[in-house]
């Protein structure tokens, strides 16, 4: 076997790795937006240490919050009943938490960056607050869904202490690339690992620059 080559099971592992990483933006975006909204724009007391939760895994070792995910998806946490350990539901769950501070922080940076005037000319013009937040704040809110896109994207590609505790290794279900180069790594398969590691770098790296060369990713994550 060419050990430069990359084999089924490396590109089984890239598939679930892009499904993790699409589905994981996707359900942040869609879900962040109205707690991003919500950040950016309350006056509430909680706003605080909900952005505080909001930004623990940036600093929380991932195979701690890995470990509390698989608590609660354990025989007696409150996820039980959805037997999410060991499987893509349970991963998607993991990584949504894990990446949630990349997605939700570019969009309350852009929320907040939006300008009362432009929000009461709408109003005077009769626009409701729906219409106010599709027809003006989602376009002028655009580029921090771009940063918010790439950045959780990105960093669920590079997931593994989360992923490993709550998904394991099954190939083709919660094998990701993560893991395989950990796996080529322990079998002493150091071209291989070579070979995925760096297609992770180099995706990575476009991504970013994509980003920053655009001029909408200097204020993402504080």
């Amino acid at each position: 076997m060419n050990p430069a080559t990359v084999s089924p099971s490396d590109l089984q592992a890239l598939w679930v790795t892009l499904r993790l990483a699409a589905l994981t933006t996707l359900s942040l975006l869609l879900l962040g937006t109205p707690l991003a909204w919500w950040l950016a724009r309350s006056g509430s007391r909680l706003r605080a240490p909900i952005e505080a939760v909001v930004a623990l895994p940036l600093v929380l070792p991932p195979t701690v919050l890995g470990f509390y995910l698989l608590l609660a998806m354990g025989p007696n946490g409150p996820l039980s009943g959805l037997s999410m350990a060991f499987t893509f539901a349970g991963l998607l769950l993991g990584s949504m938490v894990y990446s949630l501070p990349f997605v939700v922080q570019p969009l309350r940076d852009s929320f907040a960056a939006v300008s009362e005037q432009s929000l009461e000319a709408a109003a005077c013009l009769g626009a409701g607050p729906v219409n106010r937040f599709f027809n003006v704040v989602l376009p002028l809110a655009r580029p921090g869904y771009v940063t918010a896109s790439v950045l959780g994207f990105a960093h669920t590609l590079g997931e593994f202490g989360v992923v490993l505790m709550i998904g394991g290794n099954i190939p083709g279900q919660t094998r990701v690339l993560s893991i395989a180069v950990y796996e080529h790594v322990e079998t002493l398969d150091y071209a291989r690992a070579h070979l995925l590691s760096a297609g992770l770098l180099i995706v990575s790296f476009a991504l970013l620059l994509v980003v920053y060369a655009s001029g909408v990713g200097r204020k993402v994550v504080r």
